[in-house]
């Protein structure tokens, strides 16, 4: 695989887990707490899948084998990182959900 198409798999990988996290927050919203867990995984699944490229991508560098640092791999750096932080958000929200939830049912 060359490295046009690693980076663009950290895209599909990043892009998929924001995607799984907005779902959560969307079954959240409607009280689905278990489906908003289970989006929330998925979502983790596919930040870690996105991560291992990255952490390879270093390693290589590391060993002396240079990746050359495009508008693509930058733009696939945005991707990780925007959804690292869609995830880490939507957690905290979800679980102002839940504590909404809790308290209506109180």
């Amino acid at each position: 695989m060359n490295d046009e198409q690693v980076v663009f798999n950290v895209i599909i990988y990043a892009g998929n887990a924001r995607g799984k996290a907005f779902e959560a927050l969307e079954a959240a919203k409607a009280r689905d707490f278990d489906k908003a867990t289970e989006l929330m995984n998925e979502a983790s699944q596919e930040i870690l899948k996105a991560h291992d490229i990255q952490n390879g991508l270093i390693t290589r560098e590391a060993n002396g084998d240079k990746t050359e640092v495009t508008l693509l791999v930058a733009h696939a750096e945005d991707h990780l990182m925007t959804a690292m932080l869609a995830k880490d958000l939507i957690t905290e929200m979800i679980e102002l959900y839940r504590q909404l939830d809790d308290k209506q049912d109180k």
